[in-house]
């Protein structure tokens, strides 16, 4: 029952404001950094797309089906055909189970993090690895150092950055109401320390121009650590998700003012760039689906 609720919190993002207005007011900072929105084929394939994320050197494009709660949410690949079309492969194999699994990434080296429920009842683990080949999973273990080990508290988004050794990971705070959503989330930085990770102790300060009192959540990194795509949604009526781009000059100073992807209309979030990072990948909810979108850059 626990891993219902919870379960059904996570994705109330994505279902409790459907259809409202953006959550930028027209003074809000935007940015046209990524424009010119373009529908992503995945051929062979007709559910949910969700939470993309393509792989370093462009060849797999991973997703996860829809995360209601009626449904398993699995994690799914396809291959490239070009950069609007890619070819469905299938679940990928050994990362399932009957629990959520979603939000992929993946360093250069094959490692690749996710999110997962499946143990999270009995140990507050939601941070997933295994490593990658040829459609599988292997050796998939709970990362350590993320979890707060708290009722109450899961990390349900991150990024990894391409060398592996620093995660960008979301902090979410739930109240005994799951289905109206994460009380509070915030996006964290956390440092490989041996074969865990452990919150970097400047993180609050690396982020303060990107975490409110909002939500802010898929966070997604440049290879160069100096561009910041995130998530922000607002909670209450008249409010739905809409994807912000924070950048800096050096990756060991914290981030410059978050400002809205003003091209990137409607219902959006969770961000992955392309391998020359000049296009960008995310999904939208057209009617009632959710579909994936390339914007490019300008």
């Amino acid at each position: 029952m626990l891993t219902t609720l919870l379960r059904a919190g996570v994705v109330a993002l994505a279902l409790y404001c459907g259809g409202c207005a953006t959550d930028a007011g027209p003074d809000a900072p935007v940015s046209s950094l990524y424009a010119d929105p373009q529908p992503v084929t995945v051929e062979g394939y007709d559910g949910d797309a969700m939470e993309p994320f393509l792989a370093r050197d462009g060849r797999y494009l991973f997703f996860n089906n829809s995360n209601h709660p009626s449904v398993d949410t699995n994690l799914h690949y396809a291959e490239r055909i070009d950069d609007l079309r890619f070819r469905y492969r299938g679940e990928v194999r050994g990362a399932n189970t009957t629990a959520l699994d979603a939000v992929a990434t993946m360093d250069s080296s094959g490692m690749f993090y996710f999110v997962s429920l499946r143990d999270h009842e009995k140990t507050f683990h939601s941070i997933f690895r295994g490593e990658f080949r040829d459609g599988a999973l292997s050796g998939v273990e709970p990362v350590s150092g993320i979890s707060r080990k708290k009722p109450l508290h899961i990390n349900f988004d991150l990024d990894i950055s391409p060398d592996g050794e620093r995660m960008y990971v979301v902090d979410g705070r739930f109240d005994l109401l799951w289905v109206l959503g994460p009380k509070a989330a915030d996006i964290v930085v956390a440092d490989r320390r041996g074969e865990g990770f452990a919150i970097a102790p400047d993180s609050a300060a690396m982020l303060g121009n990107v975490n409110t009192d909002a939500l802010e959540y898929a966070p997604c990194i440049s290879a160069d650590g100096r561009t910041l795509l995130f998530t922000r949604l607002r909670r209450g009526l008249g409010a739905q998700p809409a994807i912000y781009v924070a950048q800096r000059d050096d990756p060991s100073q914290p981030f410059g003012p978050a400002r809205r992807l003003a091209a990137l209309e409607g219902f959006v979030e969770a961000t992955t760039f392309s391998v020359d990072e000049r296009a960008i990948y995310y999904h939208r909810k057209v009617d009632d689906r959710f579909v994936l979108f390339m914007a490019t850059k300008r």
